[in-house]
Order: C-alpha cells, then structure tokens, then sequence
C-alpha cells in the first residue's frame, strides 16, 4: 500500500464537494440515490447505497457512517421471502421494487459486501450478529442461483447494474462479487462462531479457480484445467482472437461469449485480488488506449454498439421505459466517474500513484461539470464523444468516486475483509 500523499488544492476541493453531496444523500433511513427531484432516484438503492457507504466508511464522519448502517438496516427489514435483498426501497412512498422486467442479482451481493465492510470498519458486532439471519438466507438463495451447481451464478438480461445493455449468463461482475460476498461470508462466521466452515471455504477455491480458467482467454491450442465447457473456451477464443492475452472476457453463455471489454469487471477482478500482475499490466494498458485523452474516465463498455453493428437491433429492445443507451451515453460508451473511481482505489493499492492521480482528477473534473448553470453538478456519466454530463445529476456514487480516490491515495483500503 502506498503511503499517505497530501492532496493538492484540486483533489481537496473535488473531495469536500464530494462530502457535501454525501451529506445531502443522508435521510433518516439511508443514503438516496441522489437528492435531485428524479423520484426514481430519491430511493435507497442497494447497489449505490452500498458503494456510497463505502466511501462514507472511508471518511469517518460519524453522521456518514451512521448512514451506511442505516441504509444497510432498511434494506434488511424489506428482505424478501426467499432470502433476496431489494433492488430499491423507495422510503416516502413505502414501496419495495426487488427489480424490473427481472430481479437483480448484485443487490443482494452488494449488501452481504457492504455488512461485512460496515462491520470491519466500526467494529459494530451487535449490528453484525443481527444480520446473521439476513446474511444466512442469502447464502442459501445464492447457492440456488448457480441452478446447476456447478460454481458460478446465472445472471439473467437485465440482472445487474447493466441492466439495460446486452449482458447475460456467468457474468464476471456478479462472479467477483459473488466471491467477495463468500469471503465476507466466511469472516463473519469464523469470527462468530470460532470456527472455520469448510463446505465454504471450499466453495471460495473452487470460484476463484473457475474466474481464473474460464475469463481470460490464452492465446494458443491448449485449455486451461476446469473450464466450464471446453467447446465454448475454444469457440470464444475463435471468435474473439483479438481480445486474447488483453482482458478478461465479460460473460459466457450457452450460445457462446461477450467480448466486450466490462471495465467494472476488470478493475474488480484486479482489486479483488484474482489476476495476476501481467494480467492487471495488459488490463491497464488497455484501459489507457481507450481513455479520451481530454478526460481520464472509463467507459462502462467498450467498443460502443452503433446502428450498423450486429447488436443494434437488440439493443434498441432492452429498456424498460424509454431507450438510453444511444452510442456514448449510459453502459453503450458512456464514461463513468463511479467506475473510475474503483480503478483509481486498485491503482493506489498496486503502488502506480501517478497513474492513481491522473484518473482522480479525471473524477474532479467530470464531477465539477456545469450542469442547469450550476458547477459541480456531479453527473451520472459523461457522453463518451462531447463529454457533457448525462443523465441524472447530483449522483451520489459520483461523489463516492472522489472520495474512493482520494482515500486510496491517502493509503486506505477500500475492503477490509481478507481476500486470502
């Protein structure tokens, strides 16, 4: 880990409006999306209220860390039947939404992560001992999602953060999630209990085996040991010959694999401690040549899907209410300041500081667009080819970016749970 940097008169001012925005967040049950008056996103949602809690972990502010334990306490309470974590509990309204046109398989993994960092980083074993029911029932369910028993989970259209762009089957997102959810698992229950799970901790080898073998495709005619289907190995390298050696595939399925590059789960499978360095050398390279050189944010995917391509026409179908992903805007190019963020917290930890910073300030300034004639209007993302701010504003994991970023580089760990 490095050690602590002072931060400069530009990263202070983008963390402290990050703070703020944090605090704006803040209502008596949790962390709102965003306080903007978009009521879809005046919600507690599980996957920005736990990635706002853990950069609100980060900060020890007491009112911020309060919050995180209370966005994780309202989400618990509305549980579902079978163990599953909401997608959004909108508090004014009392409604509960478990997904849309599918249920969404990170928030529940999203919310194992999150107890376990809330816990680790407070040391609150009350609020840990009170969630072991809720913690239970989703180790149960999860098991169930794998279907086939076979290791990896089965993520449906629209089953996660990618919820409107063309991504299904054993996605690599919710795998490393996944992963990381059966460490926070294990940790709970050998602190807990004084004992070591071993049906877990097998489990635990075996997923981390299987991302290893089954995502980064090897150049060449040999098959690694324990693919999943050896014919689909051999059909997704066929397809994509370019993508080899270069980044870790996004998902496969029966008809075969994604070879778009997913840059939350490439800087996950880094950050989580999966890939190797040459691995994460090859990813950081990548990420660089596809990195406009005026604004150093990443992209949800890459390369963007225009009306020509193939995928197009589907595309075009995947949306719940009205189409977003036109090319360079939303997962289809748009450029992401949470995303960046994850990657500056993974660039700290494996000592590339200047790199660290040049994505941080990438943050800043995306973050402090202009926005209604308003500065810092902390944007969903930017467009991937003008680099205006899009969609909803004042988005608070914008602002948990910043302050990822920032505490990465002030020598913070962003998980504290082992990944041995």
């Amino acid at each position: 880990m490095s050690r602590q940097q002072p931060r400069n008169q530009s990263q202070e001012q983008g963390y402290q409006k990050a703070c703020e925005l944090l605090h704006q967040c803040r209502t008596r049950v949790g962390f709102l999306a965003s306080p903007s008056n978009n009521d879809n996103y005046r919600r507690i949602w599980s996957r920005d209220g736990v990635i706002l809690s853990l950069a609100a972990l980060l900060t020890d502010e007491p009112e911020l860390v309060e919050s995180a334990r209370e966005t994780l306490e309202t989400l618990a309470r509305h549980q579902g039947p079978h163990g599953e974590i909401p997608s959004n509990v909108d508090p004014a309204a009392n409604r509960i939404s478990y997904g849309g046109t599918t249920g969404r398989v990170d928030a529940s993994l999203w919310f194992v992560i999150g107890c376990g960092e809330y816990w680790k980083a407070t040391g609150d074993r009350p609020f840990i001992e009170k969630m072991v029911p809720v913690l239970e029932k989703i180790r149960f369910l999860l098991g169930a999602w794998e279907f086939n028993n076979r290791g990896l989970l089965y993520v449906p259209q629209a089953g996660d953060w990618a919820d409107e762009y063309l991504h299904s089957g054993y996605v690599l997102y919710d795998q490393l999630l996944y992963l990381q959810a059966l460490r926070t698992l294990r940790t709970v229950h050998q602190d807990l209990q004084k004992t070591v799970d071993h049906a877990l901790q097998d489990r635990l080898a075996r997923l981390k085996h299987l991302i290893q073998a089954n995502y980064w495709l090897h150049d060449g005619d040999g098959i690694p040991d324990d693919v999943y289907h050896e014919i689909l190995y051999k059909k997704g390298r066929e397809a994509a010959p370019g993508c080899a050696g270069r980044y870790w595939m996004p998902f496969f399925s029966p008809t075969g694999y994604g070879y778009r590059f997913d840059s939350f789960a490439n800087i996950l499978v880094s950050l989580l401690d999966v890939a190797d360095p040459a691995q994460s050398e090859a990813v950081d390279q990548f990420i660089e040549d596809i990195t406009p050189q005026e604004l150093a944010l990443l992209p949800a995917f890459h390369p963007v899907i225009h009306p020509p391509d193939r995928d197009w026409k589907e595309l075009q179908m995947t949306f719940s209410y009205t189409f977003k992903n036109k090319p360079y805007e939303y997962h289809n190019g748009g450029l992401w300041s949470m995303l960046t963020g994850f990657y500056v917290a993974d660039l700290a930890r494996r000592d590339k500081q200047p790199l660290a910073e040049k994505y941080l300030h990438g943050i800043n300034q995306a973050n402090a667009l202009v926005c209604d004639g308003q500065k810092w209007c902390f944007p969903e993302f930017v467009h991937g080819k003008k680099l205006i701010a899009g969609g909803t504003h004042r988005q608070g994991w914008s602002a948990a970016a910043a302050i990822i970023g920032s505490q990465a580089l002030q020598g913070k760990n962003l998980f504290r749970i082992d990944h041995d």
